[in-house]
């Protein structure tokens, strides 16, 4: 089963993609946070109380890296789950010490459906039910 209930924030900083993911995440029953950059998400977990469940944020943003804003994140939100996206390789990215092996990924350009899988594989599909 690949809906869900969770929240998830989408920062991208492409509004025709983000408005994409966010649309078919939505579908899929999630109810979705958006963002444009770095400093925005974080203005936005600022103020808002809502719980973020997943954050699914390109790795390379002008002002702050996915990577740096997951790591700020962090703080507030221990549980949150982080989904890394980027049209670099994930080789590329780990080799010039952007992200670690390991961490979570999905490369650009990706089909919905595969990005909704790994949404759901990232969030535990047992949270779902």
């Amino acid at each position: 089963m690949l809906a869900g209930k969770e929240t998830i924030l989408v920062v991208e900083d492409d509004a025709a993609l983000r408005e994409l993911i966010s649309t078919a995440l939505r579908k899929y029953g999630y109810t979705v946070v958006e963002a444009s950059n770095g400093g925005e998400a974080l203005l936005i977990c600022e103020k808002g109380k809502t719980p973020i469940h997943l954050m699914l944020t390109d790795v390379v943003m002008p002002q702050m890296s996915g990577r740096a804003l997951a790591e700020r994140l962090a703080l507030s939100y221990p549980e949150m789950k982080v989904l890394y996206m980027s049209g670099y390789t994930g080789d590329a990215i780990v080799h010039h010490g952007v992200l670690d092996s390991g961490l979570n990924f999905i490369q650009k350009p990706f089909k919905i459906l595969s990005l909704i899988e790994k949404v759901r594989e990232v969030l535990g599909a047992a949270a779902a039910a």
